[in-house]
């Protein structure tokens, strides 16, 4: 079981790159980090509920943040958990993930997700209803910007003719995709059809949900023993983890606070003694 942290890195927390050194320091396995780009003042429900977290409007833009990380590690895995495709064109989220693999040696999981806020995808021109068609055709498009000399893509909603783009990514054929979205019928499609593993939040419901998403891929002629389950913000504790790699999780982070070295230090410290206690 691989064991990493989790973090909104904002313009108040502890700084990525003093961060990534005491992560990958103390044998963590990768950092993630969130995205929201900006926080329309009429933001659609909190889906925890209550009020919204202050984090959320003062969050870094993640590769920035991520490249500050790659910067001052050698082994640490860099993720984002996740980013909001439907919030990007493509031919520009394509250069950011290349570049990111490029500099940091073939360190980054990309972690993909639709969003929740309404207001927050409109603005940057996506439909809240076509946010799933238009990530689906982004990733097909960055796969071809990331695998082709000369890449081109004809959608609903992507296109660009014949194109040059580099750097390629370090790693073949690119960064892992991993969807961060609760299990229905059309994110186990897309599980199937654009990504090389999942990333449910929390891990209720594993029991049966892996089992289903292993068929799922079977069926359709893929090897579900070379797709990442990742459990994304897992409560940290010891019999938990345990259960989740009987169930065939691989992977799985913890929350740090999004604050200060005072903070997120005796945090980490906490969870490098779990994760001796787990291995």
């Amino acid at each position: 079981m691989r064991i990493g942290v989790m973090i909104f890195p904002t313009d108040r927390a502890m700084a990525p790159d003093d961060l990534a050194r005491e992560v990958e320091a103390r044998g963590f396995a990768s950092l993630y980090v969130p995205e929201h780009t900006h926080i329309p003042v009429d933001h659609s429900p909190y889906p925890a509920g209550g009020e919204l977290p202050d984090m959320y409007k003062r969050t870094l833009d993640p590769f920035v943040a991520l490249s500050a990380a790659a910067a001052v590690t050698t082994q640490l895995r860099l993720g984002t958990g996740i980013c909001l495709v439907a919030q990007h064109h493509p031919i520009d989220l394509a250069k950011q993930v290349a570049s990111l693999d490029h500099l940091s040696g073939g360190r980054v999981d990309f972690g993909i997700g639709y969003g929740w806020d309404v207001p927050e995808t409109e603005h940057h021109g996506v439909a809240f209803a076509d946010r799933r068609a238009f990530v689906h055709e982004s990733l097909s498009a960055m796969k071809a910007l990331w695998t082709e000399d000369e890449a081109s893509y004809a959608g609903e909603h992507v296109s660009f003719a014949p194109s040059y783009a580099w750097p390629k990514p370090v790693q073949d054929p690119y960064p892992p995709v991993l969807l961060g979205a609760a299990l229905g019928p059309k994110a186990k499609a897309a599980l199937v059809a654009h990504c090389d593993g999942w990333m449910p939040i929390g891990g209720r419901g594993l029991k049966d949900a892996i089992p289903e998403v292993r068929a799922a891929l079977e069926e359709a002629g893929r090897d579900p023993d070379a797709f990442l389950f990742h459990v994304y913000g897992s409560k940290p504790d010891v019999d938990q983890v345990r259960h989740f790699g009987e169930l065939g999780v691989q992977q799985t982070s913890f929350w740090l606070p999004p604050a200060g070295r005072d903070e997120v230090i005796p945090a980490l410290d906490a969870y490098a003694r779990l994760a001796e206690a787990v291995a």
